[in-house]
């Protein structure tokens, strides 16, 4: 892992697409408090950037902690550039960082293909077996919803039965009493996935 304190080429980097205006603390949830003029701000630059950082320096971004990497993969998501999904996929399932799974898997909601399922089926596959561990359950459930709907597939349906991983996970000991329905996870990812989408559509016309 990288950090900014201690490598100048990544420093410029956090300089120029993660920290204005608080970026890296912005991205998710925390847009609905913003105002729409800000939000409109926001999105703009957000697409403008996306538009010009390079594969290389979103790679550089991806070693860095976890700042950089959810911000990283949000301007993956808002310029489709599918090129980094295995490595999202294998960041997901690692789970080395907190707070950038849930920015993978609007990534994944975001690109929209019957392969953006594998891994987030492949990640509920193996933490939805871990009870004791809140990670980003919620989010890659609802990713995978968002999916379905989108693709007409039902890859999310054998973990939801009564005896399925979903039930044995939310039955288990973590943090219970924040655990919402997939349907409310689903209705955030697909939330997140329309300010991508508007994002991107301050792209100049011929990149999108």
């Amino acid at each position: 892992m990288r950090f900014a304190n201690q490598d100048p080429e990544l420093l410029a980097l956090v300089h120029r697409y993660v920290r204005p205006d608080r970026r890296y603390l912005r991205l998710g949830g925390p847009l609905r408090r913003l105002t729409e003029a800000e939000r409109t701000k926001f999105k703009r630059e957000l697409g403008e950037d996306a538009d010009d950082i390079t594969s290389r320096e979103l790679t550089i971004l991806l070693e860095g902690t976890w700042r950089e990497r959810k911000t990283a993969a949000w301007l993956i998501a808002v310029a489709r550039r599918t090129e980094f999904r295995e490595r999202l996929g294998e960041m997901l399932l690692a789970s080395e960082v907190c707070f950038a799974g849930t920015a993978y898997c609007v990534t994944f909601a975001t690109f929209a293909t019957p392969a953006d399922a594998d891994p987030l089926v492949a990640y509920l596959d193996r933490y939805l077996r871990r009870p004791d561990l809140y990670y980003d359950q919620p989010a890659a459930m609802g990713a995978l919803l968002h999916l379905d709907a989108k693709l007409g597939t039902d890859r999310a349906a054998r973990l939801l039965t009564a005896d399925g991983l979903w039930h044995q996970w939310i039955d288990g000991p973590p943090r219970k009493e924040h655990h919402g329905t997939p349907d409310s996870y689903r209705e955030m990812i697909s939330r997140l996935c329309a300010v991508a989408d508007e994002s991107a559509g301050h792209r100049p016309a011929r990149n999108r």
